[in-house]
């Protein structure tokens, strides 16, 4: 047995077909880890577990909507019928750009049934098996659940509900042994953000993308790889010590900036 092994454990990872989630769904099967992947996105879901296969270890894809409690409900007692559900990664989320007056009240209401709703569906679902015997729930915060950020107003909004969430569920399920913790990422290289900087700055891409980079006061975005491998620890059993705290990975922004 290695470090970190997740070697027989049945991890659920949301929004596993691509990005964050593909990082951290590979890097689990990696440590033999069996990943079921609940993804909006059945094809990028469908790729990441043909890469699984490849690897030869075993992941599974269901389409699955986690701001739909009904969804969310039977695709989970699905994998329970014949698992223990030992993880939880809850990382499916939507972002969104604008301050309070250019927020309508679609934007908010789409922001809270994806990053709010569906942290809280994926929990509520999975809690009769992980109190079974214990288990790790992750939810993937951000830096805005600490500091404010320009023009992320419902983003904001959405992800300091996540934080106050893991902090909630830490306390009255410890007694159960489930530990509850999150990560707050800074800025992290997605296609997302490739797609973010293609769509509203055409032709200046590279000039956009390090200054993006730049607020990073490491001077880089980070990479998937490095939050799935902080993802890893957390989730292992090397981390059994901790519960109830949130985990910054962000090149220093928060506590750095202006300093």
């Amino acid at each position: 047995m290695t470090k970190f092994s997740l070697k027989d454990k049945v991890a659920i990872v949301t929004g596993g077909g691509s990005g964050i989630g593909k990082a951290i769904s590979l890097t689990f099967a990696e440590q033999c880890a069996h990943v079921h992947i609940l993804d909006f996105d059945i094809e990028s879901a469908q790729e990441t577990v043909s890469e699984i296969e490849l690897m030869g270890h075993y992941a599974k894809a269901y389409l699955c909507d986690v701001s739909d409690q009904k969804n969310v409900m039977e695709v989970v007692e699905s994998i329970i019928k014949n698992n223990k559900i030992d993880i939880l990664v809850n990382n499916a989320g939507i972002a969104h750009v604008g301050n309070i007056e250019s927020v309508e009240e679609k934007d908010l209401d789409r922001l809270y049934n994806v990053n709010i709703k569906g942290v809280y569906n994926c929990i509520k679902a999975s809690l009769p098996s992980l109190k079974n015997g214990g288990g790790v729930i992750l939810n993937l915060a951000s830096i805005a659940s600490k500091v404010g950020i320009r023009d992320r107003f419902a983003y904001s909004v959405s992800k300091g509900a996540v934080l106050t969430m893991t902090y909630s569920v830490a306390k009255d399920y410890i007694n159960h042994g489930i530990r509850c913790n999150c990560i707050a990422p800074g800025r992290v290289h997605t296609p997302f953000v490739d797609g973010f900087i293609r769509d509203n700055y055409p032709g200046k891409e590279k000039e956009m993308f390090d200054n993006l980079s730049k607020t990073q006061p490491i001077g880089r975005m980070g990479t998937t790889q490095e939050i799935a491998d902080l993802v890893l620890y957390l989730c292992s059993d090397e981390a059994g010590f901790i519960t109830g705290s949130n985990f910054p990975i962000d090149g220093g922004f928060v506590t750095l900036n202006g300093n």
